[in-house]
């Protein structure tokens, strides 16, 4: 709006008086960070054709400030690949190589963000310099100024996302490794900030901006036991746990650069580091054993397989670190541990698992604060990992949670609700047993009264009683009636607020809609627990009706949880859900849109979960969704980002394609015409699914389909077979139901056809469909 502002501070830049230059270029480069975006549109008829060659002739400036600001200012331009950049990129480049050994570290910083960005954005450029510039980048990831040291070692971390990684940095190892691993040791001042040398503080309460705020992830319906195990290294949780020194530093950063090598290079970074860990694991200096520590910690990932062989001799010893005098070594040994998880739950339990657990336990009690989140961190991981293998431990184990309910500060207490819930669904319903029941929900019905309905805590609090109730499914009775009754409240204060947010925005202030959400997954909880005990609870209560605001509220998260609510209500307690049906439906229909994956998932579930209550009744709704779910079973293969938030899924029709399944199987008429377009897609997102209800009543359907409308699955018989040979113990009917349509096709085409058309399975899949079906 201010046409002379920019070409006057340009002028400005000329200024033989140097106070105006700097002031000048400040202000540019302030510009510059705000608006980068709008300098590069036809808008302000493209400033930065000039400015860009402007900055450019600065590099060469006597004043370090000077030199600082125009690097500063071209950096805003890379990212988003300005077109006036491009074309003075090698001149840009060329300034960049003159400048990397400048005396001024504000310019050797500025240097090493510029190169770091081009690696992301034009590697082309710096391919044919690359070896010089991986030299000059291990010098300053030594840089003694730690913020020049801290933009080099970005470095490794946007190479390592690089095809070529393994190509240009396998030579630089031998120097790179060394200095990574160095620069994970706490600094002084880390330790300082860290309160190092206060080894108790148990007593002394949090400070509210200690807290970080915690987001709550809606519920997303997954199928039980798919046949792969997901991988689950969810990344955020797992960098290492300074927490007081959130904001980003040399030592994460250098552990972050070794874990994503560790992926790169995998066994081949190990004699490279091996030797070093030696003389870090067992130094007397306590700060270069925690490095050493979390060294091993950051190459757990991604050296796995190399490691196995010392692990038997080096879980012992990191055992034995939990109990350091030091508390920064007993909290990373925590972390560290919970890494290797995997592998101690996979040795007989005697050897690691029991040891390691009990030593868990007393750190949970620590008398320091970093150590008893550290612990409660790595406890869930451990439950996640072991499931079922805890359970001749329970005791033990909840009275040390429920013991740590009375000692812990708020911070840690979050983390705690956290280990509980874990706890709960790794063991499921053998929680349910009079005395667990007796030691875990008396501590936590009490934090349940004492907090107020405005009060965050209550996310932690409600997931963790949603694991809970799912747990102890009858169990969770005697408590449910003032649960139940909360969740409710919380729905309906929220809507009401949302409400009067909508009419009058300028009165009232927007509600926080997780309150919401959080309820009507413990509502899910609820249901799906207690089963059909749920029924009186719904009977007393406007819950339907609030739902049907709910599923059509603006925010997704919400309605994903009301789908979600929607049908685990219908499978405990479907004559309350009956008479809403034909207002429910249409809004179902409405959201089967990939484009929110996870909303989509959840209607689909909930429209298959209401087909097996409906039978035939659901005929007149069948068009209402239909094609929608055709349309999505039917997309290649939903990107992975998409499915990252849907936890257990493997493949991202699976839930489409057993409510199309069920749809055929109370409406075959309507559904099997249109079979043709999604047999393939159908049978090859079902093979990976174990046997289960789900899975079952899908292909019942298929099969009923098949009787209606046999040539729509001609064309791809192969697929129906390779599905119908997944089943490792279909139930007799239905084995006999696939029986029928195999032979039946068998004889249709018959014998020397069948021969040619069974000559193209696989060896696998002609051996089990002989065996089992004898064809």
């Amino acid at each position: 709006m201010w046409p002379e502002l920019l070409p006057q501070l340009c002028n400005l830049l000329n200024s033989e008086d140097y106070n105006t230059c700097e002031g000048a270029f400040g202000a540019l480069q302030k510009i510059c960070e705000d608006s980068s975006e709008l300098l590069d549109s036809d808008a302000l008829n493209r400033p930065l054709n000039v400015m860009i060659p402007k900055f450019l002739q600065f590099f060469k400036h006597c004043s370090p400030k000077i030199r600082s600001h125009a690097i500063a200012c071209v950096n805003q331009f890379i990212m988003d690949r300005a077109q006036a950049l491009m074309d003075n990129i090698d001149t840009f480049i060329e300034h960049l190589f003159a400048l990397a050994v400048d005396d001024d570290p504000e310019v050797r910083k500025n240097v090493c963000r510029a190169l770091v960005m081009l690696l992301e954005v034009r590697i082309d450029r710096l391919i044919p310099h690359m070896h010089s510039i991986i030299q000059y980048m291990l010098q300053r990831t030594q840089d003694h100024d730690e913020n020049v040291a801290l933009e080099a070692c970005e470095f490794w971390l946007t190479l390592a996302e690089q095809p070529i990684c393994k190509e240009v940095l396998a030579s630089h190892l031998v120097q790179l490794i060394p200095i990574l691993v160095n620069g994970m040791k706490y600094s002084e001042i880390d330790i300082i900030l860290l309160k190092g040398d206060v080894e108790e503080d148990e007593a002394v309460p949090d400070s509210e901006q200690d807290i970080k705020p915690r987001f709550h992830k809606s519920r997303t319906v997954t199928l039980p036991h798919e046949a792969e195990r997901p991988d689950g290294s969810e990344d955020a949780e797992d960098d290492d746990d300074d927490d007081a020194l959130s904001d980003w530093n040399l030592r994460k950063c250098s552990a972050a650069a070794l874990d994503v090598l560790a992926n790169v290079f995998r066994e081949e970074l190990l004699p490279h580091l091996l030797p070093l860990l030696k003389g870090l694991l067992f130094h007397p200096e306590w700060v270069v054993k925690e490095s050493g520590i979390l060294v091993l910690g950051a190459i757990a990932e991604g050296c796995m397989q190399g490691m196995v062989p010392y692990l038997p001799e080096l879980i012992p010893h990191l055992i034995q670190c939990l109990s350091d005098k030091k508390a920064l070594v007993r909290s990373i040994a925590c972390w560290t541990l919970s890494r290797y998880a995997h592998w101690v739950v996979s040795q007989p339990p005697d050897m690691h698992l029991k040891p390691l657990m009990t030593e868990l336990l007393k750190r949970i009690l620590d008398g320091n604060k970093r150590v008893q989140e550290a612990a409660c961190s790595a406890f869930a991981t451990l439950e996640e990992e072991a499931c079922t293998e805890l359970v001749p431990y329970l005791s033990y184990i909840l009275d040390t949670l429920v013991f740590a309910f009375g000692k812990y500060q708020h911070k840690n207490l979050l983390i705690l609700y956290d280990a509980i819930g874990t706890l709960a669904d790794s063991v499921g319903h053998h929680l349910n047993q009079p005395e667990y029941i007796q030691k875990l929900m008396p501590p936590l019905i009490q934090k349940w009264n004492e907090l107020k309905d405005e009060d965050k805590d209550l996310f932690p609090l409600l997931e963790c009683l949603s694991s809970v109730a799912t747990a102890l499914q009858s169990g969770f009775l005697p408590y449910c009636e003032p649960v139940y009754q909360r969740c409710v409240t919380l729905v309906q204060k929220t809507l009401a607020q949302a409400m009067m947010y909508t009419q009058h925005p300028e009165q009232y202030e927007a509600p926080d809609k997780d309150f919401m959400i959080v309820a009507l997954d413990l509502l899910s909880g609820l249901a799906e627990g207690l089963g059909g005990h749920v029924e009186q609870l719904v009977a007393r209560s406007n819950i339907m009706t609030l739902l049907f605001q709910c599923m059509q509220d603006s925010m997704p998260e919400v309605r994903q949880s009301s789908f979600a609510l929607l049908g685990d209500l219908t499978k405990a307690c479907f004559i309350h859900v009956k008479p809403c049906i034909a207002e429910f439906m249409p809004i179902l229909g409405t959201n089967l849109n990939p484009e929110f994956i996870s909303v989509c998932n959840n209607a689909t579930w909930a429209i298959g979960e209401i087909c097996m209550q409906m039978g035939a009744e659901m005929q007149p709704y069948v068009q209402m969704v239909l094609n929608n779910l055709v349309e999505i079973i039917n997309r290649p293969n939903t990107p992975k980002t998409l499915l990252e938030n849907t936890g257990r899924l493997t493949s991202p029709s699976a839930i489409p394609a057993i409510t199309i399944g069920r749809l055929g199987y109370v409406c075959p008429q309507e559904v099997a015409p249109m079979l043709q377009q999604f047999i393939r897609p159908w049978c090859t997102s079902l093979r990976n699914i174990r046997d289960n209800e789900e899975k079952d009543s899908a292909f019942r359907g298929i099969c009923m389909m098949i009787g209606v409308n046999p040539g729509g699955v001609v064309q791809d018989f192969i697929f129906f077979c390779d599905a119908v040979a997944s089943w490792v113990s279909p139930k007799d009917d239905l084995r006999d139901m696939f029986y029928k349509i195999l032979h039946g096709f068998k004889d249709q085409v018959g014998e020397e056809n069948w021969q040619q058309f069974s000559e193209q399975f696989p060896p696998l899949l002609k051996e089990r469909l002989a065996a089992f079906y004898g064809v």
